[in-house]
């Protein structure tokens, strides 16, 4: 037994998670795809046939009151808010993250007011994020101004209304600061605006404790509600009601059964409601959150670092020198739950780790990208994860 071997058996021995992964349903893969889409919960196929058999099959419409699906939206907007650091009654659930980019960023601009006429964007944001951007600045008459991260708090300026930013890069795993950034923001008097796709559910947030605006995110990758699973848009309570949605919906209508021809939009996070929930998804998305019932966020985070720490030592011993380079920071505080490795070959050398039963991802043109979930990963993955890659990259096809 190797001494990273042995290391990782003993890390797994003192896991304080370790009896979560018990709570997934896994097989011997090492899957470290979960910055992409979770690993699906054990309550969710139950819950998923009760909803259906049931709930539809039985009630039928009746559920909508009887089986709580109306207030979903609220009532499991409620459970995530933990998870990122915010109190009840801040974020609803429904439509995707790309729908609710939309919202946020187009209803921040609103609300910065009409003086105010550029909005910034990470440069090096997820595309869909870029797109929805321009596509907002050509609505609300703005111009878009896209920035990295870095450059923020030197681009800021009285005629900034919103800044769009991803907590976590999607392509190297970087970390920004979201507390220092969310602050340059407010100082300037601009509204903030943050994707947290790629951080919620793996590392902590702290949307209230650090007084961001609007948030958003999916629930497919660290919160494992399912392929498509509804996103969430966060809302803090001194913005709700000035918070003037670009898609006013009878969901989010003061009197939704009124059917009034005039919009009034509801109070509170239900403003952030447009049409009727994805009921199915939505509540296969409740049961999947069961599983942070009891577990404490930085425990997540801690083990997160461990995992990547583990994880980057291993490929250091493991892979032959020069063969790979690390596109993701070494230092905690700008790491997230991933590691990101440039390789020549990427997308051959992850196809042929697949077939050795490590399951990561890969990103044109030449990035490698493994996604840490420490629900269910165990640092005995992480070791082999890395010494397959070494034995992959030292005995080409």
């Amino acid at each position: 037994m190797s001494e990273l071997t042995e290391k990782a058996r003993k890390a797994d021995t003192v896991d304080e998670l370790a009896a979560k992964r018990g709570e997934f349903v896994l097989d011997d893969v090492v899957y470290l795809d979960g910055n992409s889409l979770g690993a699906l919960p054990l309550a969710v196929p139950g819950r998923v046939e009760d909803v259906v058999r049931r709930q539809w099959g039985e009630l039928r419409i009746r559920s909508w009151d009887e089986s709580g699906w109306w207030t979903a939206p609220e009532r499991i907007g409620d459970r995530i808010a933990p998870l990122v650091g915010a109190g009840a009654g801040q974020i609803v659930v429904g439509d995707s993250t790309s729908v609710n980019v939309f919202k946020a960023l187009v209803a921040a601009v609103r609300i910065a007011g009409d003086d105010r006429d550029e909005i910034l964007v990470d440069a090096t944001t997820f595309p869909t994020d870029g797109y929805i951007a321009e596509s907002a600045a050509r609505m609300t008459g703005r111009t878009l101004r896209p920035v990295t991260p870095a450059e923020v708090p030197y681009a800021l300026g009285d005629r900034t209304a919103a800044v769009l930013l991803n907590h976590v890069d999607y392509r190297t795993g970087r970390l920004h600061d979201l507390p220092a950034l969310t602050a340059a923001v407010r100082a300037a008097g601009a509204l903030s605006v943050w994707d947290l796709c790629h951080s919620a559910g793996a590392l902590p947030v702290g949307l209230d404790e650090h007084g961001v605006d609007v948030a958003v995110g999916c629930t497919y990758k660290y919160l494992n509600g399912g392929p498509g699973s509804p996103a969430y848009l966060y809302v803090r309570h001194g913005l709700q009601d000035r918070f003037d949605s670009p898609l006013p919906g009878w969901n989010s209508h003061a009197e939704p059964f009124g059917m009034r021809s005039s919009y009034e939009p509801a109070p509170g996070s239900l403003r952030g409601r447009v049409g009727t929930p994805d009921i199915l998804s939505m509540l296969a998305l409740e049961a999947a959150l069961e599983v942070w019932d009891d577990v404490s966020v930085d425990a997540v985070r801690a083990k997160s670092l461990a995992l990547t720490d583990l994880f980057l030592e291993c490929v250091a011993e493991y892979v032959p020198a020069g063969r790979v380079e690390s596109l993701t920071p070494v230092t905690h505080a700008e790491r997230g739950s991933q590691v990101a490795l440039r390789c020549e070959d990427a997308g051959e050398v992850m196809k042929r780790l697949i077939e050795r039963g490590v399951v990561g991802d890969f990103r044109a043109p030449d990035v490698l990208r493994f996604g840490f979930t420490p629900l269910y990963v165990g640092f005995a993955d992480v070791e082999r994860a890395a010494r397959l890659l070494g034995e992959v990259l030292t005995r080409p096809s």
